[in-house]
């Protein structure tokens, strides 16, 4: 079950004397991994042996972050590829000594997190918080999101559930809002992040929000409207794993091109308003003179790409 990792102490309750174990090393029929942890060979070691191996020295600990999900099958076979450190998560209150490959995380109430498994985990959704908590950025936190959503068993509500075990995450109020608006189908944190980082800060002009239109197929709701300027922004707040990153690039050049054509219709999603607002903001200003605006964009901050000139 261990993919031939074992613990001292597990040798020693299998009968296994000192004497043995030290003849056992010597035959090269155990090696020594991590302090009082084996393997019952002496080649490289698979990245499941690599996980049993990092979760029995640091006993009790769970796979974290990015080592929760095993790679797969492609990955482990491609040419050169070096797998990333083994991550694990223990206790807050637990102190133990670093080991070369393996990277030691801390969590509050370890157990409340925890799911089963070999080797053991923290369950997807915890996972998903956890590393949300680390995250440097909006748009990290969002893909930590992304990463779990549409799984099976993963839900809105179950990702409340998790939320509820982590009482002191960083971004606390703004990630709950996210899962309520993946409950409710709204998009109001995205359509926040859009007014305030890419519209206001940019010196965009106002645009009307939730505009009513009626059209063959029913009534509909436009999420930003350039009347004006004849510009419509939907803002696709959809997350799931498998297309998360190929949707950011698609969104780019899509936007690019966009910007180009003088097209009326621009869809944005969460990497154009956290990920890149100001790249977001000089696309859709070039969009918008193109389209008769008068105006110019201005620079968020001194090290915003935006110029003045044109």
């Amino acid at each position: 079950m261990q993919d031939g990792v074992l613990t001292h102490a597990q040798l020693v309750a299998g009968g296994v004397a000192r004497a043995e174990l030290a003849r056992m090393q010597r035959r090269k029929e155990l090696r020594r991994v991590h302090p009082r942890i084996y393997v019952d060979h002496t080649g490289p070691l698979n990245w499941h042996q690599r996980a049993w191996a990092a979760v029995l020295y640091a006993d009790p600990a769970y796979l974290y972050g990015p080592s929760a999900e095993s790679p797969r099958t492609e990955q482990l076979a491609r040419p050169g590829f070096v797998p990333d450190p083994i991550h694990v998560a223990i206790d807050q209150t637990r102190r133990i000594k670093a080991q070369p490959g393996i990277v030691i995380h801390r969590l509050t109430n370890l157990e409340s997190h925890a799911f089963g498994g070999t080797p053991p985990r923290l369950k997807l959704e915890d996972n998903a918080l956890a590393m949300a908590h680390e995250a440097r950025s909006e748009i990290d936190a969002v893909a930590c999101l992304a990463q779990v959503v549409g799984r099976s068993y993963v839900t809105p509500a179950s990702l409340q559930t998790a939320l509820g075990r982590f009482p002191s995450l960083r971004r606390r109020a703004w990630i709950a809002t996210i899962i309520d608006d993946l409950e409710s189908g709204s998009h109001s944190v995205l359509e926040h992040g859009y007014l305030t980082k890419v519209e206001r800060a940019h010196g965009l002009p106002p645009a009307e929000r939730q505009v009513p239109r009626t059209t063959p197929s029913g009534n509909q709701f436009r999420d930003v409207e350039y009347a004006a300027y004849g510009l419509v922004v939907e803002l696709d707040g959809a997350l799931g794993h498998d297309a998360w990153r190929d949707q950011a690039r698609d969104a780019d050049r899509a936007l690019d091109d966009l910007a180009a054509s003088g097209t009326v219709t621009a869809r944005l999603r969460w990497h154009q308003v956290f990920g890149t607002p100001c790249r977001t903001a000089h696309a859709v200003a070039r969009i918008l003179t193109s389209r008769g605006w008068p105006g110019d964009p201005r620079p968020c901050s001194g090290d915003c790409p935006i110029a003045t000139d044109p």
